[in-house]
């Protein structure tokens, strides 16, 4: 669902262009992630993330498109606009809190706008999280299941953290692709000759290239592909990055390799 960076763009790039591309990146990656993390973490069956955009809402409300997903099936939940207050999802924008619904079929507290794409999915149970920061939505994050499931403490629980964990990276993310360089920062660290001096943990090549590509979204089949190598090898070069960085998944390493200047 993302792109890498190409070397003839980058010529033509200002300093906030590629800034600006960098962010959305690694909003890309931490979206991607969590989704997969709603099934991995969760025990959900699909993962999806809406993410705001203009021209999907009715009456001046607002909207959001279903950009990431994991666990599908079919893609009638692909690319789906949903504007505020339809759906449960909608719901949780709208109301910028949790919603859920152990039978989504069965609800009557929400509209049923999406029945036939999550019929075909077989859907049923389903969590929405938005991720707010400061009052703004930069998301919502689904966790559906494939059976009619009570959502328990623990779950909404776990659906929340992730939630929280992905707004903070986007939030960074986010300010620092508007925030200008402070005059006052002090200069990177550097060694004889003036050259930047490495990480104090330093990433082998390969953990670098492997770090690149998780960074741009990419999962761990489409890297091993990409690099030649096979999926246990590229995660071992990712959780021995994890390792050194001191982080626990892929979008704390998204978060602190950029702001360790690791992806510059």
């Amino acid at each position: 669902m993302t792109t890498a960076p190409t070397a003839s763009k980058s010529s033509a790039e200002t300093p906030d262009d590629l800034a600006a591309r960098a962010a959305e990146l690694v909003r890309d990656a931490v979206l991607g992630d969590l989704a997969r993390r709603v099934i991995a973490d969760c025990g959900a069956d699909v993962g999806l993330v809406g993410v705001p955009e203009p021209g999907v809402a009715r009456a001046g409300g607002e909207g959001m498109v279903l950009r990431h997903w994991a666990g599908t099936r079919a893609d009638l939940l692909h690319d789906l606009p949903v504007p505020a207050g339809t759906g449960l999802g909608g719901r949780a924008l709208a109301e910028r809190a949790p919603s859920w619904a152990p039978d989504y079929r069965a609800d009557t507290t929400i509209s049923h706008h999406y029945d036939a794409a999550v019929i075909a999915e077989d859907l049923y149970a389903m969590l929405t999280v938005p991720l707010l920061h400061d009052g703004a939505v930069h998301g919502v994050v689904y966790a559906s299941l494939r059976a009619v499931v009570p959502f328990g403490d623990v779950r909404i629980a776990a659906v929340t953290r992730l939630a929280e964990a992905a707004t903070r990276a986007l939030a960074g993310a986010a300010a620092w692709r508007g925030a200008p360089v402070p005059a006052a920062a002090p200069p990177p660290a550097t060694g004889a000759g003036g050259a930047r001096r490495p990480p104090a943990v330093p990433l082998t090549r390969r953990e670098h290239e492997v770090l690149r590509w998780a960074a741009t979204g990419r999962t761990n089949p489409e890297i091993a592909a990409q690099l030649g190598l096979t999926c246990n090898t590229v995660t071992g070069y990712l959780k021995s990055a994890m390792h050194k960085l001191g982080v626990r998944n892929r979008t704390e390493l998204a978060v602190t390799a950029r702001e360790s200047g690791l992806l510059d």
